[in-house]
């Protein structure tokens, strides 16, 4: 599986099942245009469908990861009637579109980060289910140095990062380096730029031989129950494990488990 279409975005799935998307569109530094959003939208939603595909891995080529949305595309369309609001409305709910459908793909997201992620490249990052970076990488919201505060980057941030840390990089705009990154838990880790690539496949591919379906119940349940009330998360939860505990997998996993061999997984049921 592989799209060239201008060459912005680079799909590939292994053998085992991982799928590779590459933002290549270093001449505008990787930004979220409309058109590499729908690009993302659409390989996403594919990968969703697809049964072979079993994790996600969202990657970029060059010294930036991605540079937040197209600052082009925002001024042209100042010169319109309405002097943009339209569009502008347009754009960011695209974005949020993209940002909650990584959230909701029932397979898991992680973002390979090598070199600068900044407002919504920083939310990219923060939306996907796992984040690794070289230790040279670097992330800001920096909306507040060109009059735009970052205001739908901060909603994944936010959910992220604890409070202070979060309005820190909001308020002021600066550059987090990796090691910031990691304390703050905007990413996982961060290794050297030469071994960030089978970083994130070794733990790719440690996810993919887990049972899909009971991954997927997993991630939807983490997402749904960190909105709740303790009450009303342990009540859902409990629901939730009462469904998978009775699906073969969660047998097969326990006997597995009992008779101290590899399960042999179902994932459909």
């Amino acid at each position: 599986m592989k799209d060239d279409t201008k060459n912005i975005l680079d799909q590939v799935v292994d053998e085992t099942g991982i799928l590779r998307l590459t933002l290549d569109d270093q001449n505008n530094k990787n930004a979220l245009s409309e058109f590499m959003m729908q690009e993302l939208i659409n390989a996403i939603d594919n990968a969703s469908l697809d049964n072979s595909i079993k994790v996600v891995v969202i990657a970029a080529k060059g010294n930036v990861f991605c540079s937040g949305h197209n600052l082009k595309e925002i001024t042209d369309a100042r010169s319109k009637d309405d002097e943009g609001a339209s569009y502008f409305m347009s754009l960011f709910k695209l974005c949020s579109s993209l940002m909650q459908l990584i959230v909701n793909c029932p397979k898991p997201v992680i973002a390979e980060v090598n070199g600068i992620a900044t407002a919504a490249g920083c939310q990219l990052v923060a939306s996907c289910d796992l984040a690794i970076s070289s230790s040279d990488a670097s992330f800001a919201t920096p909306g507040v140095n060109i009059g735009l505060f970052c205001s739908t980057p901060m909603v994944a941030l936010s959910r992220n990062v604890n409070k202070k840390d979060a309005m820190k990089m909001l308020l002021t705009g600066d550059m987090v380096d990796a090691p910031e990154a990691k304390r703050i838990s905007l990413i996982n880790d961060h290794v050297p730029c030469d071994q960030l690539t089978d970083s994130v496949m070794k733990l790719a591919k440690k996810i993919s031989k887990k049972s899909q379906k009971t991954l997927q119940t997993g991630k939807e349940g983490f997402y749904k129950q960190y909105e709740m009330s303790l009450s009303d998360a342990y009540e859902y939860t409990s629901k939730v494990m009462t469904e998978n505990t009775l699906r073969d997998d969660a047998k097969e996993g326990i006997d597995a488990f009992i008779e101290k061999r590899d399960p042999n997984w179902n994932n459909d049921q």
